[in-house]
């Protein structure tokens, strides 16, 4: 049977950096090798260095994007796309659409772009979600499939770790809550002894709260202990997270969270908190912790470093888990929700 031309709608794609760009660059390039006639249209303007095996349009004009999608079979949206996604209505082309994060405003309100975004999901052939938590909030009928990780780069050097090794890795914004991880790193100082080890807290990004961030860490006399990394990728990030026994994320909002799977996999141990698709993205593979809360965040860490065998038991399922987010793996989950959607009368 004749595999169908898949066009992939992604408005943010390589060169950017971020969740959406990963997953559509594993995504498309699997497509591409499982033999699937694949073309991109994205809003991203810049080329970067990479080439890829099948077309990439950028910021197409209105000539362009109807000679795409006439072309399509199928047209996938890795996340609501109205302005790339439209002249699927006038092909009559089958729709996947993909949930990666929320459609609605930061406070829950929904403006005119979300309401139609919402109403695309009901039209569509195929919905996905990337965690159960994107499925229960936006579109219940959709498919949950975890993300994929870049098992080529994120590796298990087996180096040393200090046993009490902490990284974050992210963007430092509010919401990434790097600022609960400070406050709970002082609250564990004060509950161990003068001999005792102190923790060390590497955070790994950039982003508009880093002076603020620097500020604090000084406030609370943590200056010996935080390292601020800067952004880092490939083998520089990978070497990091290879230094440290444990991964925070203590975010107020994920779809589903790349960064606890992308730690696990260079065997940090993930301490994510409990909002969004982070119980998703650990599994039974890390521990949650009320999210927002430092009191939450020192329990849940003083009670995995005071009980190696629950530490053990986290380790003994990451193996397992990680097996699940193989790319092969997640990339056929999505091509057998494809193939239904062709499928449909």
């Amino acid at each position: 049977m004749k595999k169908p031309n898949i066009l992939f709608i992604s408005y943010a794609f390589y060169p950017n950096v971020g969740g959406i760009e990963v997953n559509a660059e594993i995504l498309t390039t699997h497509f591409h090798q499982l033999g699937y006639p694949v073309r991109v249209i994205t809003a991203v303007c810049e080329n970067g260095e990479k080439i890829f095996p099948f077309p990439v349009v950028r910021n197409p004009n209105m000539t362009e994007l109807f000679k795409h999608h006439k072309w399509a079979d199928v047209v996938f949206e890795n996340s609501p796309s109205l302005r790339l996604s439209w002249p699927r209505i006038l092909f009559a082309t089958k729709s996947v659409i993909a949930i990666r994060g929320r459609i609605s405003r930061d406070d829950g309100r929904l403006n005119f772009q979300d309401k139609l975004k919402l109403k695309a999901l009901h039209k569509a052939d195929g919905v996905i979600a990337v965690s159960r938590a994107m499925r229960d909030t936006f579109f219940p009928d959709a498919t949950v499939i975890g993300n994929p990780y870049r098992d080529e780069i994120f590796k298990n050097l087996e180096l040393n770790r200090a046993p009490l090794s902490f990284v974050f890795l992210g963007r430092l914004v509010s919401e990434k809550g790097v600022h609960i991880a400070l406050e709970s790193l002082k609250q564990i100082n004060l509950h161990r002894q003068s001999h005792q080890e102190k923790p060390v807290f590497k955070i790994v990004g950039d982003g508009p709260e880093l002076e603020n961030l620097q500020k604090l860490v000084v406030q609370k006399g943590l200056e010996s202990q935080v390292t601020f990394e800067g952004r880092k990728v490939g083998a520089e990030l990978v070497k990091i997270l290879n230094t440290c026994r444990y991964i925070l994320v203590p975010s107020a909002n994920e779809g589903f969270g790349n960064v606890a799977i992308e730690g696990m996999a260079c065997g940090c141990l993930p301490i994510v908190s409990d909002c969004g698709g982070l119980p998703d993205a650990v599994g039974d593979a890390g521990i949650l912790f009320e999210t927002f809360s430092p009191e939450a965040l020192t329990t849940a860490i003083e009670e995995l470093i005071n009980n190696p065998k629950l530490e053990a038991k986290y380790r003994s399922n990451m193996g397992a888990h990680l097996k699940n987010h193989l790319p092969e793996r997640v990339a056929l989950k999505y091509l057998s929700v494809i193939d239904n959607a062709c499928q449909k009368k």
